[in-house]
């Protein structure tokens, strides 16, 4: 007889979740974020060049070091005409305002590479049922895998 294999759930982290592991001025959200990382080789990990961008022009030397030792090992997504394309389509149907793209980016990263989850403390455009309901309805109409946007805490 052959054991069933547990399907591991893909994850992509974008930035404010590897930068809320060092930030002590939310001591409840870094609490939650470093119990997810306990837990996080129950998990496929995704993160992206728009991560790691973001992560290199992190003016605070010894925290952009600190952030670059958690993103390595993880699996790096990288731009592709289709990402470029929703990126596009979700800005035009203000899933996020044209000023923060690199939130687009997150996104169509996390749908194109079918993730089942993109995680991110970011309340302001990610996580928030507006976002959603926008991101989710463009996907929607492309054919596009529905994604589910949460904070880490609800993951564990």
């Amino acid at each position: 007889m052959q054991l069933e294999t547990q399907k591991k759930f893909k994850l992509y982290l974008d930035t404010s979740v590897i930068s809320a592991l060092f930030d002590s001025r939310n001591p409840e959200r870094q609490k939650l974020t470093k119990t997810f990382f306990s837990k996080i080789k129950s998990f496929s990990v995704f993160i992206s060049v728009i991560t790691l961008a973001e992560v290199e022009r992190t003016p605070n030397k010894k925290l952009q070091e600190q952030m670059e030792g958690i993103l390595a090992g993880h699996q790096v997504l990288s731009l592709t005409d289709n990402v470029n394309q929703l990126v596009k389509e979700y800005i035009s149907h203000k899933a996020v305002p044209e000023k923060h793209e690199p939130d687009a980016f997150h996104m169509a990263i996390a749908v194109v590479n079918e993730m089942d989850y993109l995680l991110s403390w970011n309340f302001k455009h990610l996580v928030r049922e507006k976002t959603r309901e926008v991101v989710n309805r463009v996907n929607t109409n492309k054919g596009l895998r529905k994604i589910k946007i949460i904070t880490p805490a609800e993951i564990l």
